[in-house]
């Protein structure tokens, strides 16, 4: 199978090529013949799996075989979650796009909007958008989107279980009906096909992988301590461990921040991100990550998702998610693309019954292990932790509102995710 055999054009096949690709991802072959036909679409597919890949090399092709319209309105919308997702798409678009006459823009919160604009009125055919930036632009009258024939709904969950839905329906209302659409989500949840069903028309389901697997590539790891030893025991196996490159996974920005400090402290590179760091803190912490003058990064689940680290070793969950599929989501941040990868959980009397939600959802026992000098009290309740402590605050507050935060599109990797609907109104 190659891409130029699912129809493709010679052009994009040229530019894949050129990005040192030759062989198609399964969600590539599945989705990309469709959207040539021009069929509303619905994936099922986990980061790494090359999804973006699925929806960009179609769009733009059904784009360029008609002549650009006169001052280059927009006609394909792709909505993301994040601000780092939506910039790893709109380099995509540009890489693949090299050969076409097409021309594509990103816009995001957190940054001055004036150079956004300013690409907006030169004329773009494709823009890439975080929900509540694109609405703000639509209210000031800084742009159009009546002449979109395709939209793209990326990380359709994850927008979900931010609390997008009312930007969603908002933004619905301001494209023409007849369109084509595109919905790409990790799983095919109760709420996704609800969202499927109210905007897709006979779509074509597609998926990449079944849900809720872990990469057999992964080596898990559970060491069981007491909580207050958490930060000595992961500066242990760090240092000791001689670690680089690792992802470590808290429930809060707070707890992010704190753990972060005390790595320094140990003489640690460490940076937390997460969606109350800005654009250019988070820009700065991953580029540190990447050329290995940063050790380790210290974020949240929504700061984590789009993080674009293709062959990341080390992941540590230094407190156990209290919903069992974002394990998997961590977890397949490594062992990607053939690469061995680790996984350890650090996990204390309070989250016992969180490993056990897991290990259920993984149909698996992970490997336990106690460290001398680490061990975890035997006096301590195992009761789970009360709803305020668990990183997810309570969705039922209409005026709480919150970050819009933060996968990439190379192949491979797995991971699952548990949508929810939100109505909060999300930042810009």
């Amino acid at each position: 199978m190659s891409f130029k055999s699912l129809g493709l054009s010679e052009s994009l096949v040229k530019a894949v090529s050129e990005q040192g690709y030759d062989t198609p991802t399964p969600i590539q072959t599945k989705s990309i013949p469709p959207v040539l036909e021009g069929r509303d679409v619905l994936a099922s597919a986990q980061t790494g799996t090359g999804k973006t890949a699925g929806f960009t090399l179609p769009l733009l092709q059904n784009l360029s075989q008609t002549p650009p319209l006169r001052n280059r309105p927009i006609r394909a919308l792709i909505l993301t979650p994040t601000r780092e997702l939506a910039a790893q798409i709109h380099q995509n678009v540009k890489d693949y796009s090299r050969f076409v006459d097409l021309r594509s823009t990103v816009i995001f919160g957190g940054v001055n909007q004036k150079s956004q604009v300013s690409t907006i009125r030169n004329g773009v055919d494709v823009l890439i958008a975080t929900p509540g930036r694109l609405i703000d632009l639509n209210n000031q009258g800084l742009l159009s989107l009546k002449n979109v024939e395709i939209l793209v709904l990326d990380e359709a969950d994850r927008m979900l279980d931010m609390g997008f839905l009312r930007d969603i329906n908002k933004i619905m209302g301001l494209i023409p009906k007849q369109r084509q659409t595109l919905l790409f989500s990790a799983t095919f949840s109760k709420e996704i096909r609800t969202l499927a069903n109210e905007f897709l028309k006979n779509p074509v389901s597609v998926e990449s992988t079944p849900e809720n697997t872990t990469v057999e590539a992964i080596k898990q790891q559970v060491y069981r301590v007491a909580k207050d030893k958490k930060t000595d025991l992961l500066i242990k196996l760090i240092s000791e461990g001689n670690w680089d490159q690792v992802l470590v996974f808290t429930r809060t920005k707070h707890g992010a921040n704190k753990l972060a400090k005390k790595l320094e402290s140990a003489n640690i590179g460490a940076a937390p991100i997460h969606g109350n760091k800005s654009q250019g803190a988070r820009t700065k912490a991953l580029a540190g990550f990447k050329s290995g003058t940063i050790k380790v990064l210290v974020a949240t689940d929504i700061a984590s998702r789009g993080l674009d680290i293709p062959l990341l070793p080390y992941v540590v969950n230094f407190e156990l998610p209290n919903i069992s599929e974002d394990y998997v989501h961590r977890i397949g941040r490594t062992g990607r693309a053939g690469a061995s990868g680790l996984a350890v959980s650090l996990v204390s009397a309070d989250e016992t019954s969180f490993l056990r939600d897991i290990e259920k959802l993984i149909g698996d026992k992970i490997p336990m292990e106690i460290i001398e000098g680490f061990e975890p009290d035997p006096n301590a309740s195992t009761k789970p932790i009360n709803p305020q402590q668990r990183g997810r605050k309570p969705s039922n507050n209409a005026n709480s509102r919150p970050s819009s935060r933060h996968n990439t599109n190379k192949p491979s990797g797995n991971k699952s995710r548990n949508s929810r609907t939100n109505s909060s109104k999300p930042r810009r």
